[in-house]
């Protein structure tokens, strides 16, 4: 552990601090959500990092970071102009929509399905957190259908963040890359750090125990009874959800207890990509056709687009 403290405290810190090239943070930002899991214990890795030592000497290279003009635009809030949905795969689910009023039906769907996968949870699994069962570990949507978006990198790439850095990545090399256009009247709730995250789950709360329990144990180590947002009462007042780049680096993964106003309960932001917008409405719509992306595999963050010719009709 010392020699490691030693390795990282002579890091060029004012050099990080003055860091203005966008991309140069990028390799970094995709390695932290890379090792993002939310389904297992921590490795020695995120052992080592939890440890006060090593806390103390990361501290000011985090400050440098933060600090430096490339990572201005982690903290900014949801960009409207400039939204960018993602689609893996032929079938992905979360396939851009048309302006059709399918949210409301989507999310409906969403909500019962979730409250059948918490029912059968709770009658199937034990309530032993540490027993050895898998199951849903995200707290987004997911599976949905709703559409979920990221800016672009502020490098002129147009490359949207949500294909460049990414949790569980699976390997993908094509995607298929379309703009969104949001309503200027889309009521947008910014999670500009943890406490709006929980302040979200307190507002609208739905208890996942059951189904996150044993997952979630495993990552954080909490026993008690754990709370989402219910997204589908979140749309009754918003129609997106947005959280930054920063406020992902400072809440994913992290275990939040709702005490006092929550008794013994505690929430956790997982599979919530940064800066992914997840629209819960129909207030965010697809912008026309879409555009094929490719990737060299071996080369992180090598995402380009195809040229139009070249793309399938």
């Amino acid at each position: 552990m010392a020699a490691l403290a030693a390795a990282v405290a002579s890091v060029d810190v004012d050099g990080i601090a003055r860091c203005s090239a966008v991309r140069d943070l990028l390799p970094a930002l995709d390695m932290a959500v890379s090792f993002a899991r939310y389904w297992q214990e921590p490795d020695e890795d995120d052992l080592a990092l939890h440890s006060a030592l090593l806390a103390r000497v990361l501290r000011p290279v985090a400050d440098a970071v933060a600090a430096a003009p490339a990572a201005d635009w982690w903290s900014d809030p949801l960009d409207r102009a400039d939204q960018w949905h993602v689609r893996w795969r032929p079938d992905d689910e979360t396939a851009l929509r048309p302006a059709d009023g399918d949210a409301p039906r989507l999310l409906a769907q969403w909500r019962q399905r979730a409250d059948e996968a918490e029912a059968r949870a709770t009658r199937d699994t034990p309530a032993d957190p540490t027993a050895p069962y898998s199951g849903s570990w995200w707290s987004t949507p997911a599976l949905s259908g709703l559409t979920a978006t990221t800016r672009s990198v502020p490098d002129g790439s147009r490359a949207p963040l949500g294909l460049l850095v990414l949790e569980d990545f699976l390997g993908e090399s094509t995607a298929e890359v379309g703009q969104v256009v949001v309503s200027p009247a889309a009521r947008v709730y910014e999670v500009d750090g943890p406490g709006d995250w929980l302040e979200l789950a307190r507002r609208y709360p739905s208890d996942v125990t059951a189904s996150r329990r044993h997952d979630w144990y495993r990552t954080t180590g909490w026993t008690g009874r754990w709370v989402l947002p219910d997204w589908a009462a979140v749309a009754a007042d918003w129609d997106g959800v947005h959280v930054s780049v920063a406020t992902y680096l400072a809440t994913a993964g992290r275990l939040l207890p709702l005490a006092p106003e929550g008794g013994a309960a505690a929430t956790l932001l997982a599979g919530w990509g940064p800066d992914e917008t997840w629209w819960l409405t129909d207030a965010a719509t697809s912008a026309g056709s879409a555009t094929r992306w490719t990737s060299l595999r071996d080369e992180p963050l090598s995402w380009t687009p195809v040229p139009s010719a070249a793309s399938p009709d």
